[in-house]
């Protein structure tokens, strides 16, 4: 996946008319565009900014039917996660594993309850099941997770559901797409849509963020899939468009894993504030959250509020022997999620359903908005069904069901460093063959190695040190400081890949401090 090439694709084609232009290169948009370039239709995907730079990274890395929304009474969404849940684990066996949880009870009618609402669960994913749920005792429960508090403690239910790298799935699915003849670009912004004399979409216009160069791109259909910026790309199109997505934001902060002493995840159905809170182990850490508030201003970057971190710290601190202060958090980080807005603006942001919702304007412009990450696939399905009868499209069958994606590898080893290259973990290996020098680590006290970023750079599209550090390697989340001592080796090696100067090496290390210090607790 070499971003020059893709550019000349581009460049060499400027009166082609594509079938799909989509707009946002997070999990909805890169799984369009997988869906529609796999159905051999010509597909070009243009993201602002990175991959996944905004939500798609920011999550509780759960492939999950949803607890909450069984609870809510949303069977639909439920058994539409569970299937699709089912299906990631089996076409990303590289990167989604079984992952065992706990909901501890502490009071006498809580194991009973949970028990027989993790037994509907079960029977809802049906074949696509994990593992069956179970009642627990005390000691079973305590010997699971060593570090849960006693007090009071009766037992538990365990159950079973997926858990995964969202930035890492997100790359392999930008690889699948352009494996499939597709087209994905990073750092490009669409800056206009163009429209022909009967005032329908008809293409983009869009500007490459690192030269300057401007692109006016002809399409058969333009698919807005930007997540909570949908409505920017819908005021572009018509500005008295109402507002169709209501923010809100998730924090999440990660500690070191002898906060949790285990490889079970802890799920605390219902917290002070209404909402599920997990405690998860993932690449050698422990997740913890997530917060539900309503948010105004959409940002690329948005920060925890103090109101949530202090909800994070003094709820995980009911449930563990061991509480986490201030100083214990690695990383703190938000993501905003793209609810549809409802009519009923009463409603708090935790009952809003987590649905997706089409909508196509009167002037073809289809926009996907809602959903969730264990449901990408199908938000994607449903997408391209629809933009195919609106853009006149001949009619192809979706095949990404029982599709591979990129890395696909069975029985993977979820303790190897690096795990979650897949198949791509030899050719890593074989820069280290060649210069064993690239084998060296970034940091004495993480995996992460040269070659790590060589191969970044060369088959992953990053283009600055956070691409790589934030997402490429998950190290800006879990664990700020370090990832900020990374940053000048880091810089280097993409400063000689790419053909920069010290002038871009220093910038970025600059910018790099600067946007790490925001993940870090005062």
């Amino acid at each position: 996946m070499q971003r020059e090439h893709l550019l000349n694709k581009l460049k060499r084609s400027p009166d082609k008319i594509w079938d799909i232009i989509v707009i946002g290169g997070g999990a909805t948009g890169l799984g369009v565009a997988v869906d529609a370039a796999s159905r051999d239709y010509s597909t070009v995907l243009l993201e602002q900014s990175d991959f996944a730079k905004g939500t798609s990274s920011r999550s509780t890395k759960l492939v999950h039917g949803g607890v909450r929304y069984l609870a809510q009474g949303d069977i639909s969404l439920v058994l539409e996660a569970l299937h699709e849940r089912g299906l990631l684990c089996r076409n990303a066996p590289h990167l989604v594993k079984n992952q065992a949880f706990i909901i501890p009870s502490y009071d006498w009618w809580e194991g009973p309850f949970y028990n027989i609402g993790m037994k509907v669960y079960d029977m809802m994913a049906g074949k696509l099941g994990l593992g069956p749920s179970e009642k627990i005792s005390k000691e079973e429960t305590l010997t699971a997770i060593p570090n849960l508090s006693e007090k009071q403690l009766n037992g538990g239910v365990i159950y079973y559901d997926g858990q995964f790298d969202d930035a890492r799935l997100s790359i392999n699915l930008a690889q699948t797409a352009v494996e499939n003849g597709g087209i994905a670009l990073n750092y490009i912004k669409v800056t206009g849509l163009i429209k022909d004399k009967q005032n329908l979409v008809c293409g983009v216009k869009a500007r490459e963020e690192e030269t300057g160069d401007l692109y006016t791109l002809k399409s058969r259909v333009v698919i807005n899939a930007t997540g909570v910026f949908v409505d920017d790309i819908l005021h572009m199109n018509d500005p008295a468009t109402p507002k169709t997505v209501r923010p809100s934001q998730g924090v999440h902060i990660v500690l070191d894993k002898s906060f949790l002493q285990s490889e079970t995840a802890i799920m605390i159905p219902k917290t002070s504030d209404g909402r599920v809170l997990f405690a998860v182990p993932w690449h050698g850490k422990v997740i913890v959250g997530t917060t539900d508030t309503p948010i105004e201003q959409t940002a690329l970057e948005p920060r925890a509020l103090e109101t949530e971190i202090e909800f994070i710290l003094s709820t995980a601190a009911k449930y563990l022997k061991k509480d986490p202060q201030r100083k214990d958090v690695l990383s703190v980080f938000a993501g905003l999620r793209p609810l549809a807005a409802q009519q009923d603006n009463e409603k708090s942001t935790k009952e809003i359903s987590r649905s997706h919702k089409l909508i196509v304007s009167l002037s073809g412009l289809v926009t996907i908005t809602g959903g969730k990450w264990t449901t990408y696939r199908k938000m994607a399905e449903d997408t391209v069904n629809k933009a195919t009868l609106v853009g006149g499209l001949p009619e192809k069958a979706c095949v990404t069901r029982n599709m591979p994606i990129h890395g696909y590898v069975k029985n993977t080893r979820f303790d190897a460093p690096g795990y979650f290259y897949g198949a791509d973990r030899a050719h890593i290996m074989d820069i280290i063959h060649n210069d064993s020098s690239f084998g060296e680590k970034l940091h004495p006290g993480y995996e992460f190695t040269k070659a790590q970023v060589l191969w970044a750079v060369r088959n992953e599209m990053a283009r600055t040190v956070e691409d790589f550090l934030a997402r490429r390697v998950r190290a800006l989340l879990l664990d700020a400081r370090a990832s900020m001592e990374m940053a000048p080796e880091v810089a280097l090696l993409m400063a000689r890949e790419l053909g920069y100067d010290q002038d871009w090496v220093k910038s970025q290390i600059k910018q790099y401090i600067e946007l790490a210090g925001g993940y870090i607790l005062d």
